[in-house]
């Protein structure tokens, strides 16, 4: 595939996110510029022996001890994942955050996108992140661009919003109307707060289970409203978007609902991600009208109807648009991986805080070293 071609080709783009559950992994047939079809998808869940190796890395940078180890966890699930699929023209490969600090040390995802190159017999576009940090931005959040070809794929007409309820949650605003992602005015994308990581976190630890399904405790809890404003006074909230969160960023609210009953702990970690939200949208440049959930976290009802009430706009899955939740980041991964093999951007200042609009990724190829992209 030649770089600047402008025929479409099927990328597979894969994505384990900050809840550690698994691997997700989808095909999408684009441009680079718009998608054109939707393919197959699979998931590939980490064994609890493996969920406790990726969790005693979180916080962690190479070189440090259980990277190593984290990192051929990682390698062994997208191997063996990505090697189900067929017809596939190159690979996005996101890899394991288990460290975020750009103004800091940068980013770091658990990973040998070479390796995979290798075993998969494909070309692999990976370490998405690390070239926009290098020059200056916050490295995440990285699908915004995907949004904005969903945005024109389902023939939005106004301005609408993307929010990813994950381990972390991330919002980002669309304006349809604009010619392209990386023009002024286009888009404007950042992290929210802690969405479902701290309710995951508390439920293993206290009763074993990987989530508060359909957020049922949760709704049976009264919220600390003290802890809650205590919540909304981090200096997170104060900073002006584009800004990135690692998964950790917020310990003094997990330890804040310690001393909780599990329900109103739950109550309380689910309200503050939706409060996290909400001041999140006040930053919007227009209003909107719709907003559209992805992630895991748009299955727990009483985070949805947190959100429902306190936003004026329609919140709802976006399988309401067509969409699949579910495979939304891994798909946005192999959009992007067709943006770097073609040399256009996968970053802007409205996004991620970089200067200008640029691409990141490394591609490997099978026969290859690594490049940049």
């Amino acid at each position: 595939m030649a770089k600047g071609a402008e025929a479409p080709v099927w990328a597979l783009g894969a994505m384990s996110g900050t809840s550690l559950d698994g691997v997700d992994a989808a095909m999408v047939l684009t441009d680079g510029h718009s998608v054109q079809e939707f393919g197959p998808s699979a998931y590939r869940p980490y064994s609890a022996a493996e969920k406790s190796v990726l969790r005693a890395a979180l916080g962690k940078w190479p070189g440090e001890p259980g990277v190593a180890e984290a990192a051929e966890v990682v390698e062994t699930a997208h191997a063996e994942l990505l090697s189900r699929f067929s017809g596939v023209d190159v690979v996005g490969f996101h890899g394991q955050t288990l460290a975020h600090d750009p103004a800091g040390r940068g980013t770091h995802q658990a990973g040998n996108g070479t390796l995979l190159a290798q075993v998969l017999g494909l070309p692999v576009v990976w370490d998405f992140r690390s070239s926009d940090v290098a020059l200056g931005g916050q490295g995440a959040p990285l699908a915004p661009f995907f949004h904005f070809a969903l945005a024109k794929h389902i023939g939005a007409t106004e301005p609408l919003a993307f929010l990813n309820l994950g381990g972390v949650g991330n919002l980002t605003w669309v304006d349809p109307n604009q010619p392209a992602p990386e023009v002024e005015g286009a888009l404007l994308a950042f992290d929210t707060g802690p969405a479902n990581a701290p309710m995951n976190d508390l439920m293993r630890a206290r009763l074993g289970k990987d989530c508060d399904e359909g957020g049922q405790l949760a709704a049976k809890g009264r919220v600390k409203k003290a802890v809650l404003d205590r919540f909304l006074q981090h200096p997170y909230f104060f900073k002006v978007p584009p800004k990135s969160l690692d998964r950790n960023d917020f310990v003094a609210l997990v330890q804040a609902v310690k001393p909780l009953s599990t329900e109103m702990a739950l109550a309380t970690l689910t309200a503050a991600a939706a409060a996290a939200v909400v001041k999140g949208a006040e930053h919007f440049p227009q209003e909107i009208s719709r907003l559209l959930v992805t992630g895991g976290g748009r299955h727990n009802a009483t985070l949805m109807r947190h959100l429902s009430r306190q936003l004026r706009a329609t919140v709802e899955p976006v399988e309401a648009a067509g969409l699949d939740g579910d495979m939304l980041e891994a798909q946005a991964f192999a959009f992007l991986a067709v943006r770097v093999m073609r040399g256009m951007a996968t970053s802007c200042p409205s996004t991620t805080g970089v200067p200008a609009a640029v691409g990141g990724g490394q591609i490997s190829r099978p026969d290859a070293a690594a490049d940049q992209g």
